[in-house]
């Protein structure tokens, strides 16, 4: 029986662990030798842009750490090294350190098209949705009025769901809506 070079370097508990990684897109990190088998894999957390089920793969980050460490950049604070999301989360750097393997940090211009600023469509103002493009000042207002009757939207499938909305309008939508 041929064995790949890694195969056989790898004992049987490191290669169940290396194909869980590579299974399962959100498979939380238990220790410092996964985060060395995540970076090995080529996977990385861009943590500009990291969701909280993403920041909840990381060692060490607990939910509520997760939730502020999003909502912090959604309201427009940049988190632009490990030394920012240390700060942030006001955990010490040494814990963060080790982590940096599979961490990115990008910067993304707030005004750029490529990124246009997301509104929290479940908090957001009539005033605050004026600043999505393409939309009626009538669907606004729906969303607005909906909101109030029926609570917030979970997802932009209930959203297209409860307003009936078609397809068009949610891909316009999705570029600049949060929940």
């Amino acid at each position: 029986m041929v064995f790949s070079s890694w195969s056989k370097q790898l004992n049987p508990r490191k290669r169940k662990i290396r194909q869980q990684i590579e299974n399962d897109p959100y498979y939380r990190f238990q220790s410092l030798e996964e985060i060395a088998i995540a970076a090995e894999l080529g996977i990385k957390i861009d943590v500009t842009q990291a969701t909280i089920d993403d920041l909840l793969r990381l060692p060490g980050i607990s939910i509520h750490q997760a939730r502020n460490l999003v909502e912090l950049m959604q309201t427009g604070v940049e988190i632009l090294s490990i030394e920012d999301m240390s700060a942030a989360l006001n955990i010490p750097l040494v814990r963060l350190k080790p982590l940096t393997p599979i961490l990115a940090f990008s910067y993304y211009d707030p005004d750029g098209l490529v990124n246009p600023k997301k509104i929290n469509i479940n908090t957001a103002t009539l005033e605050t949705l004026q600043e999505i493009p393409h939309i009626s000042q009538e669907l606004k207002q729906e969303i607005i009025s909906d909101r109030q009757q029926k609570g917030n939207y979970k997802n932009l499938v209930d959203l297209q769901k409860r307003l009936a909305l078609n397809a068009t309008i949610i891909s316009e939508l999705m570029h600049y809506i949060a929940f």
